[in-house]
């Protein structure tokens, strides 16, 4: 690339949306730098996806102890100091470990805030370092609310690093962080009250699924409250009162503000760009490239229709790759996206929506009871249902399940989905027998 730069590639974070790319990009011979002011590899491996499925690793062993009562004794006691310990163990040599690869591949590490000056100078810490390619790669925050009292809630990095877990939760939002975290409180032994928006939680997924999972939550205890229009928090000794729906309130020892995430898009100079950008993200075209020619965007921080995922930031930080390194000047390509709720039991989903294809000539929609299938019956599950959505050839085009397997199902679903397999393709496709694949691809 062009020789008047100090690189050829200069990116702005060093999440997933940064690094998949950027090594390859460096080893390729490119001249590659990333600007990072937290711990290297942004928010899933250090607090985020990583962490969390670390806390939630006892809960589906106490489910499946409670499944299988009389043949394993139960309950199962879970320890929330030692499962944070643990949690820590799994995430404190990541950033060490991804920081390492980026060194052995001659990936430069620029320590500090990165602010655009202009579309190829970025200031670090009052440094300035120029690019001839930038990718803005700076992903997402925990949403505040605008709320008096607002100060008292806490986010999800701080959940996940509670020494001890207070008594009485209150969780306001019914998004993926609510549910996930619901789930793992309850089963840790806290007392959980949701406080949804509106009326419906996981608004993406089949809610009649969804609905069993609020279902199953209440059996064990959260409190649901709907349209609760949390209005103010105010401190109550050593706790919170959160005030809602009017005049009502709850005391609680702990507040999780679970109102959703939001792109990193100010303090970092894009009005001195003409980047263009709103609250959803940076804006993009076909081959993320902004609306400055030399800037692109990948991951969470753009605005864009896919669901903001660290698989989806892998995707987009691997094609930018190769369009920066001149492999493709192909727009990108998305695959079948699937997308999973670490709930107790699971939700997964991927292509086309159940809501959707019932609404449609063009599609045909399955109902299964999983349990149906001896292989559930191994571990005595109590419940699990799938929707498979086929279209006017009967190629699978669209999957939901919630059960305690439901991400590994559509993991295993996957290939026919994106690769629309025929029939008589499926029926050459031999499955380690018994699993759970088995189990799932013996409904198509």
């Amino acid at each position: 690339m062009e020789n008047e730069y100090d690189y050829d590639v200069l990116y702005l974070g060093s999440g997933h949306g940064t690094f998949d790319g950027a090594i390859p990009l460096a080893a390729k011979g490119f001249k590659v730098a990333i600007v990072e002011s937290g711990l290297i590899g942004g928010t899933c491996p250090n607090r985020g996806c990583n962490a969390k499925i670390t806390l939630d690793a006892p809960v589906p062993l106490q489910r499946q102890a409670e499944d299988l009562q009389g043949i394993v004794t139960a309950p199962v006691a879970l320890n929330w100091s030692e499962t944070v310990k643990h949690k820590h163990d799994v995430i404190k040599g990541l950033p060490d470990f991804i920081a390492g690869l980026l060194k052995n591949n001659e990936v430069t590490v620029l320590h500090g805030h990165g602010k655009l000056l202009n579309q190829h100078t970025v200031d670090v810490n009052g440094q300035s370092t120029t690019a001839a390619k930038i990718v803005i790669a700076t992903g997402l925050r925990p949403h505040h609310m605008d709320i008096p009292g607002s100060e008292l809630a806490h986010d999800s990095s701080e959940f996940m690093d509670l020494k001890e877990l207070p008594a009485k939760i209150a969780i306001i939002g019914a998004g993926y962080i609510s549910l996930e975290f619901a789930t793992i409180a309850n089963a840790f032994g806290s007392e959980v009250t949701i406080l949804m928006h509106g009326q419906k939680a996981l608004r993406k997924f089949h809610q009649p699924f969804v609905e069993h999972i609020i279902a199953d939550l209440e059996k064990r205890g959260v409190h649901f409250v709907r349209n609760a229009a949390v209005s103010r928090l105010e401190k109550h000794g050593m706790g919170t009162t959160v005030h809602y729906a009017g005049n009502k309130a709850v005391h609680v020892d702990w507040v999780l503000d679970a109102t959703g995430r939001i792109p990193n898009v100010e303090n970092i100079g894009l009005e001195n760009t003409g980047v263009e950008y709103d609250k959803d993200g940076v804006i993009v075209n076909d081959h993320l490239q902004t609306t400055i020619p030399n800037i692109y965007a990948s991951g969470d921080v753009i605005k864009k229709s896919q669901p903001k995922l660290t698989p989806t930031a892998i995707f987009e930080s691997t094609y930018l790759m190769h369009l920066l390194a001149g492999e493709t000047s192909a727009a990108i390509n998305y695959p079948a996206i699937p997308s999973v709720v670490f709930t107790s039991p699971r939700i997964a989903r991927v292509g086309v929506p159940v809501e959707e294809a019932e609404k449609s000539d063009e599609y045909t929609v399955v109902k299964n009871n999983v349990l149906d299938n001896w292989y559930r019956q191994v571990t005595r599950e109590t419940f699990g249902e799938n929707a498979l959505v086929f279209d006017k050839a009967h190629h699978l085009v669209g999957a939901t399940e919630v059960s305690e397997h439901a991400e590994d199902v559509v993991n295993s679903l996957l290939p026919a989905i994106e690769l629309k397999l025929k029939p008589e393709q499926i029926e050459r496709i031999i499955h380690l027998f018994p699993t759970i694949s088995s189990a799932s691809w013996e409904l198509l």
